[in-house]
């Protein structure tokens, strides 16, 4: 390992005290007299979020790097992120698919061991489903049964989908998915499941970022990525149904395949709304202790309501 600039080798930084995320695409990730440094000669036309040139990156101030399309990387990049404990996430083109991301493993494991606190007891479990409805309803929700809020939801995102679609001015029949033959629905229908994607994504690198755990949600219970499920819904009443309805509109101009259409809408979306800062600023949001709940009453824990799961 060289010394690189400054004698920063051995560097250390708090990840609360870094930048939290550094986008990069078409370019070349290497290493250079121990400095890390991203080529890139496509400008911004070409689609790149930087201007040609060559760059040095400051990975010892930066959480996690994501790596857009039409990049390459080097075994000694690799070396010197795995040292300083910089993460590297390949990501579709602003964000809309997460391909993979190596252990973040930050500096401290609370956000983690508050997730798994606040899971393993039923009461706290249902306190942060609350919370994460509560977002995307824009109000307090009383009730702390999980049928009635998923019932809630069933009639709010069908209201939604309306509105939407008037918004846009797509003509708007109901939701129709068949698994069996996804590509039999009406261009709104493909285009709702392409989105929901692109968000899943953007969920995905949050939780990354944030070294929390991706199998334990509050909402969702089978999947492996139930709590990046829970994440992503927070943003299913705005910037899915955006991007969707959007991009449905648009392809009534363009002879674009609608999966591609909605990949190039949310990329930019991303990019105006910092979907993915967001989504981390709700995971920390969600997680953070409280000492009352949202009825004013003291919050149930480990110590006084220890019901299993």
């Amino acid at each position: 390992m060289l010394l690189g600039r400054l004698g920063l080798d051995t560097a250390r930084v708090p990840h609360g005290d870094r930048h939290g995320l550094l986008w990069l695409d078409r370019g070349r990730l290497e290493v250079e007299d121990g400095c890390l440094r991203f080529v890139t000669r496509a400008g911004p036309e070409g689609g790149a979020t930087l201007a040609p040139g060559d760059y040095q990156i400051p990975h010892q101030s930066v959480s996690a790097v994501l790596l857009g399309p039409g990049s390459s990387v080097t075994h000694d990049a690799l070396r010197l992120l795995a040292r300083h404990g910089c993460a590297l996430c390949a990501i579709g083109e602003g964000g809309v698919r997460l391909y993979t991301a190596p252990p973040l493993m930050p500096d401290t494991s609370a956000l983690a061991r508050r997730q798994v606190e606040l899971w393993a007891v039923k009461a706290t479990r249902m306190e942060v489903a609350r919370r994460m409805y509560a977002l995307r309803f824009g109000e307090i929700v009383r009730t702390r049964d999980i049928a009635v809020l998923r019932g809630m939801e069933v009639g709010r995102i069908k209201r939604a989908y309306e509105l939407a679609a008037e918004r846009f001015g797509v003509p708007w029949r109901g939701r129709r998915y068949d698994r069996a033959n996804p590509v039999d629905a009406d261009l709104p229908n493909q285009a709702l499941n392409h989105a929901a994607v692109t968000v899943q994504a953007a969920a995905a690198i949050a939780v990354a970022s944030t070294g929390t755990i991706p199998q334990l949600g509050f909402i969702h219970e089978d999947s492996g990525q139930s709590f990046v499920l829970d994440i992503a819904d927070v943003r299913r009443h705005d910037v899915v149904l955006d991007i969707a309805f959007g991009a449905a509109k648009e392809a009534g101009k363009r002879p674009e395949s609608i999966d591609r259409l909605v990949r190039r809408r949310a990329a930019e979306l991303f990019r105006r709304r910092d979907v993915v800062p967001g989504l981390i600023d709700v995971i920390k949001s969600v997680l953070a202790p409280r000492e009352q709940d949202d009825d004013g009453k003291a919050e149930a824990g480990p110590a006084t309501d220890p019901e299993p799961t």
